[in-house]
C-alpha cells in the first residue's frame, strides 16, 4: 500500500471515529469534524448556492444535520467525506429550491463530475442498490475503478489521486469522469 493510500485510510478512520462520537452527542467531536471538513463542504455549498452568504447559511445547516444524523453513518458502506458531501450537496439544493432559484441554476455551479457523482450518491442511498453499484463499479476498466474508489470512497482530492496513481492530474480527472459516465450508464441499464 502506498503512503498516500495509508494516509487516506488513516484520515478516513479518524473521521469515521469522530462521526461515531458525534452520534453519541460529543460536541468536541463535532468541532473536530468541522475543523477537518468545513473548507471542503463550504466549497460544495458555494458551488451550488452561488454566493458566500448563502454558502455560510447552508454550511451551518449541514453541521446541524450531521449532529442529528451521525447515527445513520455506516463506515462499512463508504467514506465519511462522501457521506458529508452528500449532506452538503442536498442541503445546498434544498436552499436553492427554498429561495426560489431555479434548480437548473445548480448546473451552472457544479461541474459534470460533481453532478454525476451526486446522481451516483442518490442511487447509493438504497441498500438494495448497493450490490448493483459495486457490480457496475467492478465492470469498469481498472484505472477508472481505482480512481473512483480512491476519490469517492477514500476521499482523495484530484491532486492526491494523481500522486497516488502516478499519473497526470488531467488523466485522473478524465478517468473519474469517464468512469462515472460508465457507472451511470450501467446503473440505468439494469
Amino acid at each position: 500500500m502506498m503512503p498516500t493510500s495509508r494516509n487516506a485510510d488513516a484520515r478516513r478512520a479518524e473521521l469515521s471515529g469522530l462521526i461515531q462520537r458525534v452520534a453519541r452527542s460529543d460536541r468536541k467531536a463535532l468541532n473536530a469534524v468541522y475543523d477537518r471538513t468545513s473548507a471542503k463542504l463550504y466549497g460544495v455549498c458555494l458551488r451550488i448556492a452561488g454566493d458566500r452568504d448563502a454558502a455560510d447559511d447552508v454550511l451551518q445547516e449541514v453541521y446541524l444535520k450531521v449532529w442529528n444524523r451521525a447515527g445513520r453513518f455506516d463506515p462499512e458502506f463508504g467514506s465519511p467525506i462522501t457521506w458529508l458531501c452528500a449532506i452538503a450537496r442536498n442541503a445546498a439544493i434544498d436552499w436553492v429550491r427554498k429561495h426560489g432559484r431555479s434548480i437548473n441554476n445548480v448546473a451552472d455551479h457544479v461541474d459534470t463530475g460533481d453532478a454525476e457523482f451526486g446522481e451516483a450518491l442518490e442511487l447509493m442511498a438504497e441498500d438494495a442498490e448497493r450490490a448493483q453499484i459495486f457490480d457496475c463499479l467492478g465492470a469498469l476498466p481498472s484505472n477508472h475503478q481505482r480512481a473512483i474508489r480512491l476519490a469517492f470512497f477514500d476521499g482523495l482530492s484530484h491532486s492526491e489521486l494523481a500522486s497516488a496513481m502516478h499519473t497526470p492530474l488531467g488523466t485522473t480527472k478524465s478517468w473519474i469522469r469517464r468512469g462515472l459516465v460508465q457507472l451511470r450508464g450501467c446503473l440505468e441499464s439494469d
